[in-house]
Order: structure tokens, then C-alpha cells, then sequence
């Protein structure tokens, strides 16, 4: 039998040092003055992203167990490739926010770099309390793996309310409580107005995307629990996840057209993970009506859904294409 090794205080130390280093060099170095984020540097930054957090998964992951076999190697990727799925889903949805509220592209960099500092906290705390949760309470998993079942099936069959920006509860709060300057004040988030202390615009633009992301938190962390129950592996694939997601956003905000059928796959890997935690919450298969599902076959059917939709996606906009020429 193997022996894990549960990750110490210096492994989380050492991951959360590099994760303020990395920020504090994207906020104090590479975007230390507000600029528009062009598709090659944002592609170029997603690259980055990506391959830091494979080379985690492959060198640093493996050293939480001992022996040849490296489960949370498997687990981690699953974990980010799901995480990082459903975040294209917000990557959609801060898109639409930056339009209502007519931010300008370069002060969306300063936006989302706050938001994902707030996030990063925000899940933290919630992956600490889920863990806990169910570390007494097992019977939750069930509970966990049913929300997403409802969850996905409400994504398949509710159609899309769009962005609504003026009902949300956060916003109107921060109106009540501070003024709110009418124009941007360059990439600041206060400014003075009529002598006082107000928000800007931008501020607001702020406010919204860290609720949408708890929003969309709500089905994401939930979905992670039933890949693995180990916080370490939950957390750091959350972290990736949530760190590319600025270049992400730059990189695909424009070509939301060619991911038409990417939500009708999120959907189907939230049954899966919903339908996995129901089947076999504990990864025992304890009872005959459990069905067990190595960390191998759960990567190769998220892997396969998520590309899956992609291809049925860009081959419908090739189609639309071609049909337009020919019209």
C-alpha cells in the first residue's frame, strides 16, 4: 500500500509565497501601467499559466505520496481541467459586465486582478469549510453530488437571463452606503466627489465580478469534492484555475460566438461529477449499486465531454461561415 504524506505547514507556506510572488510580479512589473492586453500577450500569458500549472501536477504533486503510482498527479489535473472549464463560463459572463458598464480595455487587467486576488480568498475559505463539513458529516457528499445534478440539468434546460447588474443586492448596499462618482477616474476604485470620498464606476465593476464568482464558486467547488477529498489538491487546482483566468478572458472574450455548445458541456461534466459523488461518494464502492471510477477514467470523460463540445462548437461556426460566403 502506498503511504501519503499529508502535505505540512511548509508545503502550504511555500505554495501560497509563490502565488503572491507571481501576483506581485503581474500587478508591480509586467502591468505596472494600464494598457490594453492584445490577444498575443494574453495567449502568451495563458501559456504560461498552463504550463506552470502542469509542471505542478507532474513534479510537485507527486511528492505528497511515496512509490511509483502518482494518484494526485491524476487528481489535480482533473481538478484544474474542471475548474478551469466552468471558469470559461465566468470568462463569458465578466465579458458581458465590461460591456454594460463600458469599461475601457485598459483598465479591465486592474479589474480582474483584484477580483481574482478576492477570489482566491473567498474559495480558500469555502474549500476549508467544505472540507471540515465533511470530514464530520459525510452523508454531505450526497447532498453535494445532487446539487450538481440539479445544477446541470437547470443549465440545460433554463434559458439565460443575461446580465443584470442593477438587481444586484452588493451593488445597491454600496450605493447606499457611499457615493458613487458618475465617471471612471482612470484605473483608480475611489476618487473625491464634491469634497467626499466616493467609489468609481470601476469599483462597482469590482463589487460585481467577486459575487459572480462566488456565484459561480457555489457549483465549482462542490464539483472538485467529488474528484478528490485531499484540500491540498483541492486548493491548488482552484488557485491555477483561478489565476489564468485573467489571460483566459483577454484571450477568448472576443470569440464567444465560437463556444456556443460550451455550456451544454459544463453541463454534462457537472452530471457526471454529481452522478460520481451519488454512485460512490466515498471512492470505495462499498455497496453493490456503487459503481467505483478510477481518477483515470474520470479525467478521460471530463477530458472527452470538454472536447467534445469545443469541436461541436468550432464546427458549427466553420459552418455558419461557409454558408455566409455562400450566400
Amino acid at each position: 500500500m502506498l503511504a501519503v504524506l499529508t502535505p505540512s505547514l511548509w508545503h502550504w507556506s511555500a505554495f501560497l509565497a509563490c502565488v503572491l510572488v507571481f501576483l506581485a510580479l503581474d500587478l508591480g512589473v509586467f502591468h505596472r501601467h494600464a494598457h490594453v492586453v492584445k490577444f498575443r500577450e494574453a495567449i502568451t500569458w495563458t501559456a504560461v499559466w498552463v504550463s506552470l500549472a502542469l509542471l505542478f501536477g507532474f513534479v510537485l504533486a507527486p511528492h505528497t505520496v511515496a512509490g511509483w503510482e502518482r494518484p494526485e498527479t491524476v487528481e489535480f489535473l482533473t481538478g484544474y481541467i474542471v475548474e478551469l472549464s466552468l471558469s470559461m463560463d465566468n470568462v463569458f459572463v465578466i465579458a458581458l459586465l465590461f460591456t454594460y458598464f463600458r469599461v475601457p480595455a485598459r483598465y479591465q487587467h486592474r479589474v480582474l486582478f483584484w477580483g481574482i486576488l478576492g477570489a482566491l480568498v473567498m474559495r480558500g475559505v469555502m474549500i476549508g469549510a467544505g472540507a471540515a463539513l465533511i470530514s464530520r458529516f459525510q452523508w454531505t457528499l450526497y447532498l453535494f453530488g445532487l446539487f450538481l445534478v440539479v445544477t446541470a440539468i437547470k443549465m440545460l434546460v433554463v434559458a439565460e437571463e443575461g446580465v443584470h447588474p442593477e438587481k444586484n443586492p452588493v451593488i445597491r448596499l454600496a450605493r447606499k452606503l457611499f457615493p458613487v462618482a458618475p465617471d471612471f477616474d482612470g484605473q483608480k476604485f475611489t476618487t473625491r466627489l464634491n469634497g467626499r470620498l466616493a467609489l468609481t464606476p470601476l469599483a462597482l465593476v469590482l463589487v460585481v465580478v467577486e459575487t459572480t464568482d462566488l456565484i459561480f464558486a457555489v457549483d465549482s467547488i462542490p464539483a472538485i469534492f467529488a474528484i478528490t477529498d485531499k484540500p491540498f489538491i483541492i486548493f491548488t487546482s482552484n488557485v491555477f484555475a483561478i489565476l489564468g483566468l485573467r489571460s483566459l478572458y483577454f484571450a477568448l472574450a472576443g470569440a464567444m460566438q465560437y463556444f456556443r455548445y460550451l455550456k451544454v458541456g459544463l453541463a454534462c461534466v457537472l452530471a457526471f461529477v454529481g452522478l460520481k459523488m451519488l454512485l460512490d461518494p466515498h471512492g470505495e464502492a462499498r455497496y453493490f449499486w456503487q459503481l467505483k471510477l478510477s481518477s483515470g477514467v474520470s479525467l478521460a470523460v471530463v477530458g472527452g465531454i470538454l472536447l467534445l463540445a469545443m469541436t461541436a462548437s468550432m464546427l458549427a461556426g466553420w459552418r455558419e461561415k461557409r454558408a455566409a460566403r455562400r450566400a
